[in-house]
């Protein structure tokens, strides 16, 4: 599953698309991701670079040739604990299928 391996790996490196944001202005921000805190996901856009808060956002990451979807509570942690307990996140998230956007 997509959504699982993207869970379970490095997200620094990635080209983000912001889809949905509570802060109107961050809405459309695209670039590649240059940091990553347990809250934010710092972007490189054309502009420079803005920060992003993960738990009020919704991105589509561009990963291994596809577009995946992902609701930003999901990642609010230390990456590298994430990286930890992608499975047990896919366990106590049951999310729909429409979260992978093909």
């Amino acid at each position: 599953m997509t959504l699982a391996t993207i869970l379970a790996d490095t997200l620094i490196g990635l080209f983000v698309e912001v889809v949905e944001c509570t802060d109107p202005g961050k809405v459309g921000l695209k670039g590649k991701i240059t940091n990553e805190t347990k809250n934010l996901l710092v972007i490189q856009t054309e502009k420079g670079e803005k920060k992003v808060s993960k738990d009020e956002s919704v991105f589509v990451f561009k990963y291994k040739s596809k577009n995946v979807k992902v609701i930003g509570k999901l990642l609010v942690s230390r990456p590298e604990d994430r990286i930890k307990r992608a499975p047990k996140l896919l366990r106590r998230w049951r999310f729909p299928a429409f979260f992978l956007k093909r």
